[in-house]
């Protein structure tokens, strides 16, 4: 369902961990080109990582 807060919203459309490097590197470059392009790369690779599995971490099954 909600993901956990310590992880970005992001991180449901960008699953690779090399994505997740190059979108924290372009979202850190100030300016319009900067955003224009950040833009761009979001929608390119989540449609790239649209078929990749999540790599949220697994929770253990809870024992009652």
């Amino acid at each position: 369902m909600n993901a956990p807060l310590s992880e970005p919203a992001i991180h449901r459309w960008i699953k690779s961990e090399c994505g997740r490097a190059k979108y924290a590197e372009l979202a850190s470059r100030p300016g319009l080109a900067a955003k224009l392009r950040l833009a761009w790369f979001v929608l390119i690779a989540a449609i790239r990582d649209s078929r990749l599995p999540s790599q949220a971490p697994q929770r253990a099954p809870s024992q009652h």
